[in-house]
């Protein structure tokens, strides 16, 4: 069974109210959980691009790509956990792992699953939370994984907007 069902969550998928890319963000990390997430990356066989300064480049060791970030360079780790849903991986710092999914990628329950999985396969690697917020809005994650509870929960109550139903004008 699913953590998390489609038709229970798929307001928190709507791209006109949660925005297109919500960030996902692992906090606490080290360059060591960077090289994790690489080498998970690399075990489950997904497919990847990295680049550099929007040049693309073969794949680097966490410490090389935290040592290439800095103010003018973000390195870019793109990942495909199946073709058709990216996973943006942009370095910044070590101290978190931030990534963007796109949320027209992710619409119906087989695409929430392959979310899911990956949150939890990473959340596990780690033993870290991932959390899933709205785009631009800090700190309060709409989902994500849980390391007490193994998987992935919804942090908010959904909240279904419905039909927009006019009011009639004279």
């Amino acid at each position: 069974m699913s953590d998390l069902l489609w038709d229970d969550v798929k307001c928190l998928f709507d791209p006109d109210i949660n925005g297109t890319l919500p960030d996902v963000v692992v906090e606490g990390t080290t360059a060591e959980d960077w090289q994790a997430l690489l080498d998970l990356v690399q075990s489950q066989g997904w497919q990847y691009a990295y680049s550099l300064s929007g040049e693309p480049m073969e794949l680097a060791s966490a410490a090389d790509m935290l040592a290439a970030a800095s103010a003018d360079t973000t390195p870019v780790l793109r990942v495909w956990p199946i073709p058709e849903v990216l996973m943006i991986f942009r370095v910044y710092q070590a101290e978190s792992i931030d990534f963007d999914v796109d949320l027209r990628e992710l619409q119906g329950q087989e695409r929430l699953d392959v979310l899911v999985a990956v949150l939890r396969l990473i959340g596990q690697r780690l033993g870290k939370s991932v959390l899933m917020s709205p785009q631009g809005s800090s700190g309060r994650p709409d989902l994500g994984f849980d390391v007490e509870a193994g998987r992935v929960v919804l942090m908010v109550e959904p909240t279904d907007p419905g039909p927009v139903i006019a009011e009639p004008t004279d």
